[in-house]
């Protein structure tokens, strides 16, 4: 039978790849968007079909992790065999600007989620199966490698609010017998990365620098290590710990890590850019408590369901700053074009 699967942060860089995976296996899929005056969509535009089509196998539901009554709601009415809770306010930086809208929605959020699902299931806890998206920020100041039984040292708003989340999800599974597997997953990234990441950051200024639309890039610590990986294949890692005959909690990650400087010489030096000449450092973009070195050892993945990175961090790069350097060209036609093109902001890190 065709299963149902339900996706928090549909819109976002994971939610769109985990849309593509689940409808290529024949799921019908429901996203949980958040309403906005403009369309938030553009990640999964390519994936949706008009709901009175009869082969339509996406639907979208307004709600917010803030309001428990639609989340209930919205989960009564999916009833899917499947909920992959990818919803947050995951901008490690923003976190610090906005610590009581992170905590609420990445820590209670996960909560009300969690009631809305055992109060659905009922007598049958484990009908409806969680995946519960957990961050490796949750590990902060512990030392690499970092695995499963690493303990947690938080260093922002948002690594707190995460860890809130694990054991939410952890506590429920123990105390309800609810299926919830936690995803400590480690940096991933890809051209549907938003801009105010520094990986994007860094490849759509690489693209803009090229052609002339950008001169300079301004960045915070470049010394900060982090575990990069690609984000297809991370939404894969997602659905084979909701396959698994239990749940648990597992690490995803590369087990290889890079500095932001590493990362801006090879997305620079692939343009054939000297990175010396355009990236300056900024005071601005530096955390009151900074994170040094994510590096994941994801033995437990590997051993249990068989999961394997595919793309190494030289492919990610090279993919991410060709994709943005089509977008810098069609920017650049526009304004050739005498076409205005939207005001670009500077964001933190």
């Amino acid at each position: 039978m065709t299963k149902t699967a339900l996706i928090t942060g549909i819109t976002g860089q994971d939610g769109s790849y985990l849309a593509e995976l689940l409808l290529g296996k024949g799921y019908t899929v429901h996203g949980v968007i958040r309403r906005a005056s403009t369309f938030n969509t553009g990640r999964i535009d390519h994936l949706y079909q008009d709901r009175h089509d009869a082969e339509a196998r996406l639907f979208l539901h307004y709600g917010e992790l803030s309001d428990a009554a639609t989340l209930r709601r919205v989960i009564g009415n999916a009833l899917p065999d499947e909920i992959y809770h990818l919803g947050a306010q995951s901008h490690v930086g923003v976190s610090f600007q906005e610590p009581l809208y992170t905590s609420d929605v990445d820590g209670l959020g996960t909560l009300r989620l969690l009631e809305a699902v055992r109060d659905i299931c009922g007598d049958d806890p484990a009908r409806i199966r969680v995946y519960n998206a957990c961050s490796s920020e949750m590990f902060g100041a512990s030392p690499p490698k970092q695995n499963e039984e690493t303990p947690f040292y938080p260093r922002s708003p948002y690594g707190v609010a995460k860890v809130a989340s694990y054991w939410f999800a952890k506590n429920y599974r123990e105390a309800y017998g609810l299926f919830i597997s936690n995803g400590i997953l480690f940096n991933h990234e890809s051209p549907r990365r938003g801009e105010t990441f520094v990986t994007r950051k860094v490849t759509r200024a690489v693209g803009r620098i090229r052609l002339g639309l950008q001169k300079k890039l301004f960045l915070g610590n470049l010394d900060a290590k982090r575990d990069w990986g690609f984000a297809g294949d991370y939404v894969e890692a997602m659905w084979m710990m909701l396959q698994d005959d239990a749940p648990d909690d597992f690490v995803a990650a590369t087990g290889e890590s890079h500095s932001v400087q590493d990362l801006v010489e090879e997305a620079f030096g692939y343009a054939d850019l000297d990175w010396r000449e355009h990236v300056e450092l900024d005071a601005r973009y530096l955390r009151p408590t900074e994170v040094d070195h994510l590096e994941g050892d994801a033995s437990k993945m590997r051993k249990r369901l068989g999961w394997e990175p595919t793309v190494s961090f030289r492919s990610l790069v090279r993919v991410m700053v060709d994709a943005d350097s089509e977008l810098a060209r069609q920017e650049k036609t526009l304004l050739d074009g005498g076409h205005e093109v939207g005001s670009r902001q500077t964001v933190d890190r």
